[in-house]
C-alpha cells in the first residue's frame, strides 16, 4: 500500500532529506518546506520505503500537492 506525503501548506521546498529507495520510519522528517518565512519539517505518517519523490529543491508547491510516495 502506498502513502502519499502531501504539502500541508503552500511553500517552497528547501531541502529533501531522503532519496528514492531509502527506508523511513513513522514520524521521520523527509522534506523541509519554507512557508511564510518559517521552515516546516514534513514527516511521514507511516514507515516504508521512499518509492518516488515528486518535487525538487526550490520547487514552489501548493497546499495538498503530492511531495513523495512511500510504499
Amino acid at each position: 500500500m502506498s502513502i502519499e506525503i502531501l504539502s500541508p501548506m503552500p511553500g517552497t521546498v528547501v531541502r529533501i532529506l531522503v532519496k528514492e529507495g531509502d527506508t523511513v520510519q513513522e514520524g521521520e522528517a523527509v522534506i523541509v518546506l519554507e512557508s511564510m518565512k518559517m521552515e516546516n519539517h514534513i514527516s511521514t505518517k507511516s514507515s516504508g520505503t521512499v518509492k518516488e519523490i515528486k518535487v525538487s529543491e526550490q520547487d514552489k508547491v501548493a497546499s495538498k500537492a503530492i511531495l513523495m510516495i512511500i510504499g
